[in-house]
């Protein structure tokens, strides 16, 4: 025998529509509100009605968190029926665009330490040790997790350091100098992406994004990122090298004029 639900209807048999407006509302995290305002404005399939009420599925449980995340990534309701409505898939496609772009490049594993194993390695004076933790994670080298617990996202850095403070800088000196690192680092990207956007993106946008031509895009995405970072690398080499000569060409200037 079927069972009989809460509305005294009998689900359909074999029908993958077995939802009510409530039981949707609990599995796609929108209240019941919402949902029937995004029916409404058309963002919404149908539902299967029988008897007079309506029975919604899995698909309209990822039309919802679609729906979702395109509002979270900024766009209005009128855009998100726009893409929507592309028979495409553009919207699901943006996302995953938005997320392969997103996902770090690095394959660290992030570390997780203790404030007084912090406190140990860098050899932290208990009086500044509590500023320069603050420091840390304002400039996302650290992350608390916990009580007394960090988590280093880039493990590297604080490789970074312990080399800074062996060559006898200090740790503030070291985070100063990695605050203007991520400072013109900012400025490089920006000029990387603005040059993707200018060169890849509007053009096949102004094609009207044709689909075919997405292995295309998200190809050239993975090719920025290696030739950006050559490029930076390159030329910071050259350019930390041409900054040491010139920085001990006045040295030695000084020490000349002192003996003169």
């Amino acid at each position: 025998m079927l069972a009989v639900t809460e509305t005294g209807t009998p689900p359909a048999r074999g029908s993958a529509h077995q939802l009510t407006i409530e039981q949707l509302a609990a599995q796609s995290g929108m209240s019941v509100r919402n949902i029937r305002a995004h029916q409404a404005r058309g963002l919404l399939a149908p539902p299967e009605v029988r008897m007079r009420v309506g029975y919604y599925g899995p698909e309209h449980v990822a039309q919802l968190r679609l729906i979702r995340d395109l509002q979270e990534e900024g766009f209005n309701l009128g855009g998100i029926k726009r893409l929507l409505e592309d028979s495409h898939g553009t919207a699901e496609r943006l996302l995953s665009f938005k997320q392969t772009l997103a996902a770090p490049s690095s394959a660290e594993q992030p570390q997780t330490l203790s404030g007084a194993d912090l406190g140990r390695r860098f050899r932290l004076p208990p009086a500044e040790g509590a500023a320069v933790l603050a420091e840390a994670q304002r400039l996302g080298v650290l992350v608390p997790v916990g009580e007394d617990l960090y988590e280093a996202p880039s493990p590297s850095l604080l490789a970074i350091a312990d080399e800074a403070l062996a060559g006898g800088i200090s740790l503030r000196a070291a985070l100063a100098v990695l605050e203007d690192i991520q400072h013109h680092s900012d400025s490089v990207s920006r000029s990387f992406v603005k040059l993707f956007l200018r060169e890849v993106w509007k053009p096949f946008a102004q094609a009207d994004m044709p689909p075919e031509r997405w292995p295309e895009i998200e190809e050239a995405v993975e090719r920025l990122r290696p030739v950006a970072a050559q490029a930076l690398l390159t030329i910071f080499q050259q350019r930390l090298s041409s900054q040491i000569e010139g920085a001990f060409s006045e040295i030695t200037r000084r020490l000349s004029e002192r003996g003169a």
